[in-house]
């Protein structure tokens, strides 16, 4: 027996024999691990599967160290790609552009504020009848930036000097007798996902508040071709996920006691005080359809595919789209004539025109509705809901009552978007960055993304064959029907549509018993764009909705 002082240095000695140990291994993992995790994937396999496993586990976890040894830039997409064509899908037609109309008989308003809430034909009519330059109203929108600002905190970046560089360009094109159109001139924001040389490109979030990547995002070069000026980079929640970014919470210009919500909170926020005429969003999960009911304007996710991300963060390489917040329908359609179209620096972009007929009649449109998810919406959104199928049936519209796909595991799906935001955002995780983010509770992006870690690849693949499924069963309800009218929340259509790709556009209809804007929201065809544009212009040229505007800006 050792005597006690030998004891204790012998105990020393195993103890940091045990430590150097699991410093210099401190990857390896044991049989014992294995046995645990199996709870987490809700599988159990016998001893002697464990056994055999096990060595190709070690030799799993050398593959995945391999990996890491070989960094990615953000524009590398996934070599699978996700296609959204069911497979008895047949094309629509497509117009090869529209005609915009500008009127001539706009007036600067009395009071001169008022000119915050005009449309883009109005703006544009001023600005080609030299009424206003471009520099008088760019310097405009920059000083209601800079006002607001404090109270709605909408804004990451003032993009001041290329602004009035570009304002200075198009005036001087505009009286050289070089007109682009019907975007010339006009200020916007966007979502401070998309990368502009010069400046940063935060993505909202405390580890890249000082990132500036040298490359103009496609959607930013298109806008600029067509003569548009960049008026700020607007606030996206911390890594596309709801109203909190490093720097505090974006605001509801109706109510800034509440978020302007996510994750395209910023442009939702601004393009409601008037702080810019328009913006771009984006949205996997409801990022345009959901800032844009909370600020009572009108936003268009478009088809997946059908705007180019290239230069734009991505959250899910499979679900994200970009689109435009508005004033109106038409003013997005504006918008997304200019920025929609195929990009040889994005691969899931097709090669589609794009136009809106609206001399096309809205009777011969076949429209379905969701009767029971908006028969059992007991709130002031469901009544002001079943008051806008009312004004629709005024103009002649008689919808047929359909329902979501059913035998779908809805729940299931959410794995899908965690997995492919975790492998965007590896290195953040890794790297220990991700605990910088300023949320860090169950529902952050921050806590999310420690999550996608623990998702197994054969789940992933297993979503998206059920995926399938639902695309095949969105195909055999959408085919018979050009639009579809829904709730904007509270049912499985904004969830499957972003699955699907379909696109949407979420239209304000009045307020509720708080004074807040609500919504309802049309879906369109895949590619189809231009149906459910086409009813939400009708809807309202015959009703006021979309002019309404927060007091006080």
């Amino acid at each position: 027996m050792l005597p006690k002082n030998k004891v204790t240095l012998f105990a020393l000695l195993v103890i940091s024999l045990f430590w150097i140990s699991c410093s210099t291994h401190k990857n390896s993992f044991t049989k014992r691990d294995v046995k645990k995790s199996e709870k987490l994937i809700g599988l159990k396999f016998p001893d002697r599967a464990i056994d055999t496993l096990y060595p190709y586990l070690k030799r799993n976890r050398s593959g995945f160290d391999s990996l890491r040894k070989y960094s990615l830039g953000n524009d590398v997409f996934p070599a699978v790609r996700f296609d959204p064509t069911p497979f008895d899908f047949t094309m629509p037609e497509q117009q090869n552009g529209s005609q915009w109309i500008i009127p001539d008989n706009v007036e600067i308003p009395k009071p001169y504020d008022l000119l915050a809430f005009y449309t883009i034909p109005q703006l544009a009519s001023l600005i080609k009848n030299q009424k206003i330059t471009s520099t008088e109203l760019t310097t405009f929108f920059l000083e209601r930036l800079k006002k607001y600002q404090p109270a709605l905190q909408c804004t990451i970046t003032i993009t001041e000097s290329l602004a009035l560089e570009q304002a200075k360009k198009a005036d001087e094109e505009i009286k050289n007798g070089k007109y682009r159109g019907i975007l010339h001139g006009i200020p916007y924001g966007t979502k401070d996902l998309m990368s502009v040389p010069g400046y940063p490109t935060t993505w909202g979030a405390a580890p890249y508040k000082n990132q500036i990547i040298d490359e103009t995002a496609t959607v930013i070069q298109k806008l600029e071709d067509a003569g548009a000026i960049l008026v700020a980079k607007l606030v996206s929640g911390a890594l596309a996920r709801g109203d909190v970014w490093f720097d505090g919470k974006t605001k509801n210009p109706w109510d800034t006691t509440q978020g302007a919500s996510g994750s395209s909170a910023g442009s939702g926020s601004a393009t409601s005080a008037g702080l810019v005429p328009f913006a771009l969003g984006t949205e996997t999960l409801g990022s345009i359809t959901s800032p844009s009911t909370r600020n009572g304007v009108t936003g268009l996710r478009p088809t997946y595919g059908r705007v180019s991300r290239h230069g734009v963060m991505s959250l899910s390489w499979s679900m994200d789209k970009v689109g435009p917040l508005g004033r109106n329908a038409e003013d997005c359609a504006i918008v997304f004539e200019a920025i929609q179209g195929k990009d040889k620096n994005d691969l899931t972009t097709i090669d589609l025109p794009f136009g809106v007929d609206w001399k096309r009649d809205i009777k011969s449109l076949r429209v379905a509705y969701l009767k029971k998810d908006i028969e059992k919406d007991t709130t002031d959104s469901g009544d002001n809901l079943r008051n806008a199928l009312k004004s629709l049936k005024d103009l002649g519209i008689e919808p047929t009552a359909v329902e979501m796909p059913k035998d779908i595991p809805y729940r299931g799906f959410d794995i899908i978007l965690r997995a492919e935001a975790g492998a965007f955002f590896d290195e953040l995780v890794r790297s220990g960055g991700v605990d910088t983010m300023v949320e860090q509770d169950r529902r952050s992006r921050a806590n999310s993304l420690r999550q996608s870690r623990f998702i197994p690849a054969v789940e992933y693949i297993q979503a998206n064959r059920q995926r399938q499924v639902l695309i095949q069963k969105m195909q055999d309800l959408m085919k018979n029907y050009d639009v579809l009218i829904s709730p904007s929340f509270g049912n499985d259509q904004l969830l499957a549509t972003n699955l699907t790709g379909h696109p949407v556009i979420a239209v304000p209809t009045g307020m509720d018993k708080k004074n807040h804007p609500t919504s309802m929201t049309f879906v369109g065809n895949l590619y189809d764009e231009e149906s459910i544009l086409l009813l939400a212009k009708a809807f309202q040229d015959n009703t006021s909705f979309d002019e309404m505007h927060p007091p006080g800006y």
